[in-house]
């Protein structure tokens, strides 16, 4: 099966096609046959696409909204610069779409219909800057590729839905759980359920042998505490807001902080909201950038001092977070990073790591500094009891393999 997998957002949308089928996933031979990206939808786009036997293609378009948007995709791919496997719209055999919340509904991915839909639609007061353009691409492909093309949504919030009720409810009255659905949802679930199952791959282990803490850091950042291959916690909440320090949003705060803000400054709550999630985090700190490799290099080259700080309350967080998250689970066999910054800074994992060594956390320098761009295995000494390993996220290619599943039947094994 030739999947089309979509994640769009408010004014752009990536994309990959992967083919893959239940025997290919079965012997991790999936095939990556393209893949690219659309920014600034709604004006004078840029696009960039790339197919396995062409170079990648940078060029610009007018596209008026995401439905533009995927029917140009879908010429691109049937053109001589797509994939050979891609003739026409009939070679195109589903679409997975990332879809940031299923709340309660959803504890796995679904075969999209009108119900499935109106769920999602349920969900948009949970994320009303993620849901509505997820919806957005849903129709869009509806009407490029008709009403009878398979369509299948992977929710980032289920994996985390195996919490338990201690985990996930906030300590505020029970009643507003009841009436609205105040709770924590987590997500990055699909980054943290992939490499958590490369991880047992590697290790040739069963799922519920798989005891590990999964670090996602990148420009959003969470950490999750797998016991026996279940989300038992995770650090992000009812919104992305909470949790890790992130590239421009605050993480955990005293909800206090809100209001005192809001007096101050003269700002509505819904200002101060956009304040913790666009203004804050490796930014507010820094006042420079949100780009931690930019901030590694103000500091080595200039030695500032914001920027110096940025970085270190980035690394305590999540140090902290490490902490917290091994005494949550009762304690794991090894530590994963993953994400832009957890694949591609040694020295963040570095920082991260130091200090943990009472606990018998132990990084092995030269494989630690040698684990960028791709690399996979494990970074810490032989003689560490608990192991670290760098593993590469792949959600676009765990998206087509639900799709395949849900296409086919097949109960999906987080």
């Amino acid at each position: 099966m030739n999947i089309l997998v979509l994640n769009c957002g408010s004014s752009s949308v990536k994309f990959q096609i992967i083919a893959t089928d239940l025997e290919l996933i079965a012997h991790n031979a999936d095939q990556r046959l393209a893949r690219g990206s659309i920014e600034r939808i709604g004006g004078e786009a840029i696009l960039s696409f790339q197919s396995e036997s062409h170079e990648k293609q940078l060029s610009t378009a007018p596209l008026r909204d995401t439905r533009a948007a995927v029917d140009l995709i879908l010429r691109w791919a049937c053109s001589d610069a797509g994939p050979s496997q891609i003739q026409s719209v009939a070679d195109v055999h589903a679409v997975g779409h990332r879809v940031v919340h299923g709340g309660e509904h959803f504890r796995q991915s679904a075969v999209i219909d009108d119900q499935v839909l109106r769920a999602i639609e349920e969900c948009i007061e949970l994320a009303p800057l993620h849901n509505p353009t997820n919806i957005k691409g849903i129709q869009a492909a509806r009407e490029v590729f008709g009403s009878g093309l398979p369509q299948v949504a992977v929710f980032d919030t289920a994996f985390h839905q195996t919490l338990p009720e201690f985990a996930y409810l906030y300590a505020i009255p029970y009643q507003l759980y009841r009436r609205y659905r105040i709770r924590r949802y987590g997500f990055h679930g699909t980054s943290h359920r992939y490499v958590a199952y490369r991880y047992r791959q590697l290790r040739k282990l069963a799922r519920d042998q798989t005891n590990v803490i999964t670090l996602h850091l990148g420009n959003g950042c969470s950490i999750a505490g797998i016991k026996h291959g279940d989300s038992q916690d995770t650090s992000m909440g009812l919104t992305p807001l909470e949790g890790l320090v992130m590239g421009t949003r605050s993480g955990d705060i005293d909800p206090a902080i809100i209001d005192f803000i809001g007096v101050k400054e003269g700002l509505a709550p819904r200002e101060v909201e956009t304040l913790l999630n666009k203004q804050s985090g490796l930014l507010g700190i820094s006042g420079l950038t949100n780009d931690m490799r930019e901030l590694l290099d103000e500091e080595r080259e200039n030695n500032d001092r914001r920027a110096h700080l940025a970085i270190e309350v980035f690394c305590y967080r999540a140090r902290k977070y490490i902490g917290a998250f091994l005494a949550a689970v009762g304690g794991a066999e090894a530590v994963i990073f993953t994400g832009g910054i957890g694949e591609n800074s040694p020295e963040i994992r570095s920082r991260i790591c130091a200090g943990l060594e009472w606990m018998g956390l132990e990084l092995e320098p030269e494989r630690n500094a040698a684990a960028e761009h791709g690399f996979e295995g494990v970074i810490s000494r032989d003689t560490s009891r608990l192991t670290a390993y760098v593993i590469p996220t792949d959600e676009e290619l765990l998206i087509a393999r639900d799709t395949v599943r849900c296409v086919a039947g097949v109960t999906q094994r987080y």
